[in-house]
């Protein structure tokens, strides 16, 4: 009887090690220990060689790279949620099956979100500096200072009501927030009314009504800087901005503009648009108290990437063995 060969698997940056010894005793692995970014000829070299990519999302997929594809690369089985880094249309052409890793970093990013939402209007990252940056020293309790702002009793807008949005919601409603949403399409009369959910057709309109907005939207060319200068013009004075999903959907120098002039109080940010650099001018607004940066942090649980990482697996066998993956991702024209 002969074995059947394993398939090579080249793999973009380091997984947890219960994933990657998984990943070892199935396929002809390579890893990547030191966790160094791959550059564009590395990727290249491994697309001529390889029968699958594992990428993640800082990889570039592009239609370039895949052009460059040697016949034997049938699968890139994505370690990511989004898809936004791979060009899956030119995949496709090329006849390439692209699959992700949805729900498993789900409600990880809803905590993270909702951790956001509280941070801004209630000052913790500059409550912590005061201790931090003093040595334990400072003046006491008093009542009038480090005054945040109420979210009790508030509203919520969120942008994109799927998986994380619909898990955002969730959380902001046990903290007595008010739930209004924007999607593409109204979610189920059932979840509309386990939410208490309003519903608005117009972004432009709920951007005026609510006092937190929390983009959980995915990057596409539809989403480019939604949260452009006009929009951020809508809202209302007193009101913050979150973002867990992706840093292009806002266009930051207007949001920079925007917090620096009041016309909106400040924001929560755990992706960038031009990542993995940050705007200084964010970074000065983070030193004032007006923002609260994290790095791209929102998804990073052990529990969280382990399931990313069976999902991956689990794509590669059944691809493998045959069969269509479960988290296939299918180009926008089809």
């Amino acid at each position: 009887m002969t074995t059947r060969k394993k398939p090579k698997v080249y793999i973009t940056r380091k997984l947890p090690e219960a994933i990657e010894t998984r990943m070892r005793e199935l396929f002809d692995a390579e890893l990547n220990l030191d966790d160094r970014p791959r550059t564009q000829p590395e990727l290249v070299a491994a697309v001529k060689s390889a029968d699958v990519l594992v990428p993640t999302v800082t990889d570039r997929i592009d239609a370039a790279l895949i052009e460059q594809a040697g016949p034997q690369l049938k699968l890139i089985a994505s370690f990511s949620n989004g898809v936004d880094n791979i060009d899956v249309e030119a995949a496709a052409r090329k006849g390439i099956t692209v699959t992700n890793t949805p729900n498993a970093l789900t409600e990880d990013t809803a905590d993270m979100t909702m951790a956001l939402i509280l941070a801004v209007p209630r000052r913790l990252t500059e409550g912590a500096r005061v201790l931090t940056d003093n040595h334990g020293e400072w003046a006491g309790w008093s009542p009038t200072w480090m005054l945040g702002r109420r979210i009790f009793g508030k509203r919520i807008g969120i942008i994109g009501m799927g998986r994380i949005g619909t898990a955002v919601a969730r959380r902001a409603k046990a903290f007595g927030l008010s739930i209004h949403y924007h999607n593409r399409k109204r979610v189920s009369p059932q979840t509309e009314e386990e939410l208490n959910a309003t519903y608005w057709d117009s972004l432009d309109q709920m951007l005026a009504r609510v006092d937190i907005v929390s983009v959980n939207c995915p990057s596409t060319p539809a989403t480019f800087h939604l949260m452009s200068a006009r929009r951020l013009e809508l809202m209302q004075p007193t009101s913050f901005i979150v973002n867990t999903a992706r840093g292009d959907v806002i266009d930051e120098d207007a949001l920079i503009k925007s917090i620096r002039s009041g016309k909106i109080a400040g924001a929560g940010l755990d992706v960038f648009e031009k990542e993995p650099s940050v705007n200084p001018k964010l970074l000065k607004l983070a030193e004032q108290g007006k923002v609260v940066l994290l790095p791209h942090m929102g998804s990073a649980t052990l529990e969280g990437r382990i399931d990313m990482g069976d999902k991956v697996i689990i794509n590669i066998r059944t691809f493998c063995d045959g069969h269509r993956p479960p988290d296939r991702v299918l180009p926008a024209r089809i």
